[in-house]
């Protein structure tokens, strides 16, 4: 049993959306759909999502809704159209598009994730009547009838543990159930959505719930490849890799999966198959708990993020101040900041932060109050930060691969700001400035990849 995620570029277009059912007609094990909002169906096009933005925003304005309506109206229709889908089983997707302006929200958050939901909502509704055209034994499946309550955070919700009994619920449907991703409802009834690439999170959230033995993540690459090929020219695709490795990869810029989406996958040991829905018979990437085969490769993957600052701080005698790291700590706890990193040495330390949960006037807050409490010698924020990461389970039985990577990194004269091998030995960190970020990462792909 599969289920089965396809991202906006799949669904964008009536011809886009027949190779999405040739895929699900191809296998009778794919009994759990999970659709994105249309996406762009050429250059220069706007995604549906983004028209959802501009009609809640006008709305909240009270501005005239009418165009940017209109141009929605006739996206799902343009779909709809193409597959003969009765009048009748579109109509109610369009007045429901008429209507989201004239509803209760508990605030503009409420509402703008709502709207924005709906792009998955009326899709998922379009696609299943899509799938009954066709002659498939399909349904629409909401959430809240699937079982899913999350968190009440109107655009970063959560799932909640007592959810995946509900869900199993439907682990026997005779029907192929279509499920809208991104988005699920709080115990209020409200609608809240997931983070970023949240489509990704619903199908790992259903394959857990269900049980289900794979989970298929249609995109639009033929697998996930060690490094990004804006950078390097074909480079190698990777086969298989752990969850440990994908986690460590996300988190420094890898885009192609959702990382929060492993979690429910990790916890339910539910593989994970990036494909290719323009090359449905391409192997694609699986993702896992424990690899099946081996690779010559030490390195599985190498990625790099520019979305971080630091803030060095270095005081005489650090080391023996005791409570100094806590008194910064319980500072940035008081603002509600976390951190990423924080290397240290006998007289100073470098706190690293995702630079965008912070602005301006926090940094200088931030520095006056920490100013206060420790009576630093130096203290500075710096934004010209990436951090590099080179990543893979074989490295714990390697020597070397640390005098390697700084080898090849001081060959294209690149300075290292800040060095973290993690304790599971399965990554090695790096700091750099932005400036020399691509060329890193290229200097280490070339290293241990030719």
């Amino acid at each position: 049993m599969k289920v089965i995620k396809f991202g906006g570029s799949s669904l964008a277009s009536s011809t886009q959306l027949q190779k999405v059912l040739s895929i699900v007609e191809a296998d009778d094990q794919r009994k759990y759909v999970i659709v994105s909002a249309p996406g762009k169906r050429f250059d220069g096009d706007t995604k549906v999502t983004d028209l959802l933005i501009q009609y809640a925003r006008q709305t909240i304005h009270h501005q005239s809704t009418t165009a940017v309506m209109q141009a929605i109206i006739d996206r799902y229709a343009e779909i709809g159209h193409g597959f003969n889908v009765p009048e009748s089983q579109l109509t109610p997707i369009y007045d429901i598009i008429k209507n989201l302006p004239n509803q209760t929200y508990a605030d503009n958050t409420y509402l703008m994730a709502t709207f924005k939901a709906h792009g998955e909502r009326l899709n998922a509704q379009l696609v299943a009547a899509v799938f009954a055209q066709s002659g498939l034994n399909a349904r629409y499946l909401d959430p809240k009838d699937a079982g899913m309550v999350v968190t009440d955070v109107p655009d970063d919700a959560q799932i909640i543990d007592s959810s995946y009994d509900k869900i199993a619920k439907w682990a026997d449907s005779p029907q192929i159930l279509v499920i809208p991703g991104f988005f699920a409802y709080n115990r209020n009834g409200q609608i809240c959505t997931f983070s970023r690439g949240g489509s990704d999170i619903t199908g790992a959230i259903i394959a857990r719930g269900v049980h289900a033995d794979r989970y298929e993540n249609f995109t639009d690459v033929d697998a996930i490849y060690a490094v990004n090929p804006k950078l390097v020219a074909q480079p190698a695709a990777i086969q298989e890799m752990t969850f440990r490795e994908m986690r460590e990869l996300s988190y420094a810029g890898f885009s192609v999966f959702h990382d929060e989406a492993l979690i429910p996958a990790i916890q339910g040991n539910i593989t994970v198959n990036v494909k290719n829905t323009n090359h449905p018979e391409a192997p694609g990437t699986l993702i896992k708990s424990v690899k099946d085969g081996s690779t010559a490769y030490p390195v599985t993957g190498i990625a790099s993020s520019s979305s971080f600052c630091s803030l060095y701080i270095r005081k005489y005698l650090l080391n023996k101040e005791v409570g100094f790291g806590r008194k910064i700590l319980t500072i940035l706890e008081d603002h509600h900041v976390s951190y990423e990193h924080m290397p240290s040495g006998i007289d100073d330390l470098t706190i690293i932060f995702d630079e965008h949960q912070l602005t301006p006037e926090l940094e200088t807050v931030l520095k006056d109050e920490i100013s206060d409490a420790v009576q630093p010698d130096e203290i500075y924020f710096t934004h010209d930060y990436s951090i590099l990461m080179i990543v893979g389970e074989n490295m714990r039985n390697r020597v070397g691969i640390m005098s390697r990577a700084s080898t090849a990194l001081a060959d294209h004269n690149i300075k290292l700001i800040m060095v973290n091998q993690g304790a599971s030995e399965i990554s090695i960190m790096f700091g750099v400035h932005d400036r020399d970020a691509d060329q890193a990462v290229i200097a280490l792909y070339n290293e241990f990849f030719n």
